[in-house]
Order: structure tokens, then C-alpha cells, then sequence
């Protein structure tokens, strides 16, 4: 009963929050958070750095999926430090790699890719669960159950991507192909619920030539897609069919991965078939051979409430509160655009 009521909730929450992201966010004044004075320039200016709200809402969609792990984590009763460790590990090869990724296949330095942190963390999250079962396991007496935890990692995934596509609205990257130029039945699927970006400083504008032009919504097809995978692998979870929430979890969002990838018009690298659709079906082959091969050990039963009441603790939540902030920093201080501030007093005031 309880798993139905929470699962309702969060569906509520996530029609709500994506109806306001869809329809506000593509406008011009959702880009630029703050401007923070840097270097002054004259006697009266200043030269500014922006804080976006794509590392806002990135930070919000990082705090949910780590929040979605920590609790599923904790309703298999896995102890809080194995499951932080975890999250740190992960965390720490998957951020790094969000730009790095963008480097290599883009050529470009100041961008991030989704496609490339979750295709690292997707190899490397076997390895760091049998690393923490053996070193970090026996001194805190704990052991991560495999697949459980793969499971845990995929659905939390699912939901942060999910949220996450709402920072590329804001930010007007990862945009679809203009509806001009498609035809037939994907015309008419989305005429009339295309997504119009306004801002010169919106990536659809300076690097795609399109602002004020009606593009396919594909963040908002992605960000339903991922987190309704995400509710139906959370029962999945949540009933103790582990293999099931990963593998369909990780199956539905790469093959969505790599599909999608022909309806955008933003730069993905050169070549017919992007790096970023080798990536996801090569993933979908190795989360394969993982389900196939990783052993499915024996758990408790999971319980939902266990988990809750684990998060709302002190740690747990300055934990949350200290990845937000990260992430905020990292994915929020923008690089490619500036400010020219000026202050002055109102002298009708004084």
C-alpha cells in the first residue's frame, strides 16, 4: 500500500514539475539564474560570471537520483556507509567524465555530456561494487548485494536523467530538428507541441542558427520516457524483481539513447552514426552480459519504508545537500557565456 501511495505522489509531483519546465522554460529569462561581479573594467563596470539555471536544475536532478539510490539501498538493508561510498565512487568517475567525454567526441572543452557520464558509469559500476565489497565491506561489515544495487543505480539514473533534460531546456542544448524539416506522420505527431526558444545566448541560437524556430521537444520526450521507466522499475525494485528493473531500465533509456540522436540537430561529432549511439548499444550489450553474468544474491525483501526513514537522517541529509552543491558549481558556473555588470545608487533615495 504504501509503495502505491509514494508512487502516486511522485507522479503528481513529476506531471506538475514537467508542465511548468515545458512551458516556462524555453523562454529567455531561464537561462541566466545570477551574475556574480568578478573583474572590474571601468570606474563603473564589471565584468560578471553567470550562474545558470541548468546547473540548478542539473543539481536537483543529481540530488534526486542519489536520494532514489540512497532509499532503495536502504530498503534491501544495506548499511548507510557501504551505500555513501558507493555514491561517492560512482559520483566520482561519472562527473569528471560528463566533460572529459564531451572533449574527446566533441571536440569541445567547455560542454558536458549525459551520454558519456552514463556510459562510464555504466562500465565502471560492477568494478566499484566488488571493489567496496572487498576493501570497504569487511572493515564496516557490510556487503553490497550486486544486482540489487545495479538495479538501484539504473532506476536512479533513470529519474535524474529524466529531471535533468529540464537543465537542456533551460540552457537550449541538446535541442530537436526543426519541425520544417520533417514530414509525414512525425509532423503531424508533434504539430503544435514543439518547443520556441528565445535568447541569444541560448546554444540553439549561437551554435544552431534557430532561435524563434519551431524544434521537435525531444528533452521533453526523453524526461517522460526516462522517469515513467523509472516508476515501473522502482515496483519492479520494490517487488524483488532486481534483473527485471535493471535490465529494462537500461534497455529502454540506451535504445531511446541512441534512437533519439537521429531527431536532434545539435552537433553529436562527425560521422553518420554518432560515438554517443555506439555508446548506448554498447551498453545495452554489456548490462546484458552483467544480468547474465553478475550472481543474484539473496536479500531481504525490499521495504519501502525502511528506506524512507533511513534518508531522513542528519548525515544522509547533509550528504544530499553537499552533492547539490557540488554539482550546482560544477555544472552552474558558465564558461561560454559573461556579463558586463554596472551598480549605481538611486539618488531619490538617499
Amino acid at each position: 500500500m504504501l509503495e502505491k501511495v509514494v508512487l502516486s505522489f511522485v507522479s503528481i509531483l513529476l506531471i506538475l514539475y514537467f508542465r511548468w519546465g515545458f512551458s516556462s522554460l524555453p523562454s529567455e529569462k531561464w537561462q541566466i539564474l545570477a551574475a556574480l561581479p568578478s573583474e572590474k573594467t571601468s570606474s563603473q563596470g564589471w565584468q560578471g560570471t553567470n550562474l545558470t539555471w541548468y546547473g540548478l536544475l542539473t543539481a536537483n536532478a543529481y540530488l534526486v537520483a542519489v536520494a532514489v539510490f540512497l532509499v532503495l539501498m536502504a530498503s534491501v538493508g544495506v548499511s548507510t556507509p557501504g551505500a555513501l561510498l558507493l555514491v561517492v565512487a560512482l559520483l566520482g568517475c561519472c562527473v569528471p567524465a560528463s566533460r572529459l567525454v564531451a572533449r574527446i567526441v566533441e571536440k569541445k572543452a567547455h560542454t558536458f555530456t549525459v551520454g558519456g557520464a552514463v556510459f562510464v558509469g555504466i562500465l565502471v559500476a560492477p568494478l566499484l561494487i566488488a571493489l567496496v565489497n572487498r576493501y570497504a565491506g569487511p572493515v564496516w561489515s557490510f556487503r553490497i548485494p550486486a544486482m540489487a544495487t545495479c538495479a538501484a543505480m539504473a532506476i536512479a539514473y533513470s529519474f535524474g536523467e529524466g529531471l535533468g533534460r529540464l537543465a537542456c531546456i533551460s540552457f537550449g542544448c541538446c535541442y530537436g530538428k526543426p519541425l520544417s524539416s520533417c514530414s509525414g506522420w512525425l509532423r503531424q505527431l508533434f504539430e503544435g507541441r514543439c518547443f520556441t526558444y528565445f535568447g541569444s545566448t541560448k546554444k540553439i541560437a549561437y551554435a544552431g542558427g534557430l532561435e524563434g524556430t519551431q524544434v521537435i521537444p525531444i528533452q521533453a520526450v526523453t524526461s517522460v520516457l526516462y522517469t515513467l521507466c523509472g516508476l515501473l522499475a522502482t515496483g519492479l525494485y520494490l517487488a524483488g524483481h532486481f534483473s527485471a528493473a535493471f535490465l529494462i531500465t537500461i534497455i529502454t533509456t540506451q535504445l531511446w539513447r541512441s534512437l533519439s540522436e537521429t531527431l536532434r540537430a545539435d552537433y553529436r561529432g562527425e560521422g553518420r552514426i554518432s560515438a554517443y549511439q555506439v555508446m548506448g548499444m554498447v551498453a545495452v550489450a554489456y548490462s546484458i552480459a552483467t544480468a547474465v553474468f553478475f550472481p543474484v544474491e539473496k536479500v531481504v525483501t525490499p521495504e519501502l519504508a525502511l528506506g524512507l526513514v533511513t534518508l531522513w537522517s542528519p548525515p544522509q541529509i547533509l550528504f544530499l545537500q553537499a552533492v547539490w552543491l557540488v554539482i550546482f558549481l560544477f555544472t552552474g558556473l558558465s564558461t561560454v557565456t559573461g556579463a558586463t555588470l554596472s551598480f549605481h545608487v538611486h539618488q531619490d533615495r538617499i
